[in-house]
């Protein structure tokens, strides 16, 4: 085995000196050439029953599923992640325990892998799909999945990008594989734009479910996965059209002015013609009809769930059928699909049976909706029974334990409280002058709420340039399909892409945290999104999506959970507007209050440090008057500072008395008598040098 590891090392290292790859009948000469007496080490060893050449082979797995290599056309070559790994562990050991640590991961989400590559081999040539999105349907980490692409190289992994239609950072490309897979997204009709393909080719994370369902393996069976859409019907030129469609069995649009198109025209050519038949309406308006029609013509498939309401009254029902334009009195329902109403006498009530989150979808203002992510609800209500296993999508946050508050310091009263709070309401902040740990301890948290997982946890910075187009959703350049000039498109910013994220599981806690909330313009970052804080319930159009048409009312997911940080020193809480201090609950990380007193004295206890430090700390808060300006104990949490003799000096020198120095600026103040290291020393009655 030991020597099974040698050779996987030792092939990997030659690989990095061919760039161009070897074949295994020229890689193994060289593996002998540099590790004489190889072939009697291995008789030595009692494997004789096979041959070392077959164990490279065999056992080249884990750096296959890592990303590290790559097989293709009878060649191996070593990927950039092949030659990163190389630099981070120089011997056999550290190699192979990094090896083994990606085989093992995919081993244990083999299912995931196998879902992914259905996936990656069903897009169609011409589109991609982003690695988050893709990584979200399977339930895998976007990094271990890009690895396992430039490993494994399924059908269609070129077609696997980041967000923005670049190469995936977590592939860290060289420039050849950037050569390589650009080349083939070339030939697939993707030109890249200063290198990014084209926005409009991406297929959104609902259409990459539909590829599952497409999928013949998924759907095979009764229980094959559905989508589920509201036709809205109850006011169609003035009209309610409910009462024709539950006796006739059917749902429409009114197409007044829209030509006949095939049953799954492409989007293009939907909006090539409504430019045309809907000319005389505004662009926006174009858009939305465009949406619209491509859902009811194309995305909309036999046995997908359609809900339709009268007022109060909501019905539902299955599609038995494709599209058709019909002749209709007062051109109110041109176009039309077969439906089998479920409840046409016994209709649901808008109120009391819809949950708050669907009821929200529908008090937006669009003709056709997705509400796939509704789907087991909806069916629920419908078919009830104990039959259908209950999908459980409400979130559970866990309890503070002993673990994590040993971990931070603090006492579990007070973590329990934290939790508490979020449970109540999601969106908290930490409040505090410098050094008090906030960013610390919101990170731990939401690493402790989101079960471990970093996907489920994103942080971002605010500062006086951050806009809404930086935090939520922003027109951005993006080259047009023809490859022959620019649109602009709505792209996600982090908070669009976590609640995507969120939805894609809804029993998880995601987790956003907002560094420095203060230093930004937070009502112009915030947007209509100000509202969405305090009634989550309720839904919004948002200000770029909703212009472009897509049909999707925008709510803020339960499972969200956001922690905010904001610095005393920087700009005082009173001077927070109060829409901000009304929907978030704030706790203070305060030097002289629970539990950030105590934080440090624990510190140097459990290194078995003197306490020196915690009075030097508290005796300077004691001479600073201003609270908002008090100095936390995180300056002097670091162990290095303590092992040299003149690095307690040092920091306190370098990082503490410019903070003070720059807060007593003008006031004639002298910085270094007042807080200076020695004079506190001196009033402690403490040795001058501390002993390392």
């Amino acid at each position: 085995m030991e020597l099974t590891r040698q050779i996987l090392f030792m092939a990997t290292r030659l690989l990095a000196e061919h760039p161009d790859g070897l074949p295994v009948s020229v890689l193994w000469p060289l593996i002998k050439e540099r590790s004489p007496g190889l072939d009697e080490q291995w008789s030595s060893g009692g494997a004789s029953s096979n041959r070392p050449e077959l164990a490279l082979q065999w056992k080249s797995g884990g750096l296959v599923k890592s990303g590290w290599v790559t097989k293709a056309h009878g060649r191996w070559y070593l990927t950039p992640l092949g030659r990163i790994a190389l630099g981070e562990h120089f011997d056999v050991p550290s190699f192979t325990a990094g090896s083994h640590a990606g085989y093992h991961y995919w081993e244990q989400n083999k299912a995931g892998f196998e879902a992914a590559k259905r996936l990656a081999e069903a897009v169609p040539e011409g589109s991609w799909v982003a690695a988050g999105d893709l990584a979200s349907q399977t339930g895998l980490e976007a990094a271990k999945l890009v690895g396992w692409l430039q490993g494994e190289r399924p059908e269609g992994w070129h077609r696997v990008l980041d967000a923005d239609g670049g190469l995936p950072d977590d592939a860290h490309a060289d420039e050849r594989l950037r050569k390589e897979w650009q080349g083939l997204l070339t030939e697939d009709g993707l030109e890249a734009l200063l290198g990014m393909v084209p926005q409009d080719r991406r297929i959104s994370a609902a259409d990459l479910h539909q590829l599952v369902i497409d999928d013949p393996v998924v759907d095979d069976g009764p229980e094959r996965p559905r989508r589920a859409w509201l036709v809205r019907g109850s006011n169609v030129h003035g009209v309610s059209l409910v009462g024709d469609w539950l006796a006739e069995g059917y749902c429409s649009l009114p197409a007044s002015k829209l030509r006949e198109l095939p049953p799954g025209a492409a989007q293009e050519t939907i909006q090539a013609a409504v430019d045309v038949d809907y000319a005389h309406g505004s662009y926006n308006d174009r858009l939305k009809k465009t949406a619209e029609f491509h859902a009811f013509l194309s995305r909309m498939r036999e046995g997908d769930l359609v809900l339709s309401n009268d007022g109060g009254k909501v019905y539902l029902g299955h599609l038995k059928g494709g599209p058709a334009f019909r002749a209709s009195v007062g051109n109110r329902a041109n176009l039309q699909r077969p439906v089998r109403w479920l409840n046409p006498k016994t209709p649901l009530d808008f109120a009391d049976d819809l949950p708050d989150e669907i009821s929200a979808k529908l008090a937006t203002q669009h003709d056709v909706l997705d509400l796939t992510e509704f789907v087991e609800e909806l069916e629920r209500l419908i078919e009830p029974g104990p039959s259908r296993p209950l999908v459980t999508r409400e979130m559970a946050l866990p309890d503070a334990g002993a673990e994590l508050a040993d971990e931070l310091l603090v006492d579990q009263d007070w973590l329990q409280e934290c939790v508490e709070l979020l449970r109540d309401r999601p969106q908290m902040i930490f409040y505090g002058p410098p050094g008090t740990g906030k960013t610390y301890i919101a990170q731990h948290l939401a690493q402790f709420l989101a079960g471990g997982k970093p996907e489920n946890v994103k942080l971002v910075q605010f500062h006086p340039a951050y806009s809404y187009e930086d935090f939520f959703e922003g027109f951005r350049p993006v080259q047009t399909a023809d490859g022959q000039g620019v649109t602009f498109k709505p792209l996600p910013g982090p908070l669009l892409r976590l609640v995507d994220a969120a939805r894609q599981h809804p029993e998880e806690p995601h987790v956003l945290i907002i560094d420095e909330i203060n230093r930004g313009n937070l009502a112009k970052i915030f947007g209509e999104l100000y509202f969405l804080l305090e009634y989550r319930e309720k839904a919004v159009d948002l200000l770029y999506s909703s212009a472009e048409g897509t049909g999707q009312a925008f709510t803020l997911p339960k499972n969200l959970i956001i922690l905010g940080t904001m610095n005393t020193a920087d700009r005082s809480i009173a001077l927070v507007d109060a829409a901000m201090r009304r929907r978030f609950a704030f706790v203070e990380l305060h030097p002289e209050e629970t539990p950030t007193r105590e934080v440090l004295g624990r510190w140097l206890a459990g290194r078995e440090l003197p306490a020196d430090a915690a009075h030097l700390l508290a005796e300077l808060n004691a001479r600073i008057e201003d609270r908002d300006f008090k100095i936390g104990p995180s300056y002097l949490m670091r162990a290095g500072i303590y092992q040299d003799a003149k690095g307690f000096e040092r920091v306190w020198r370098t990082q503490i008395l410019p903070l003070l120095e720059e807060h007593h600026y003008g006031d004639g103040v002298e910085v270094s008598k007042r807080y200076g290291l020695p004079q506190l020393r001196q009033r402690l009655g403490l040795d001058q040098e501390p002993t390392p």
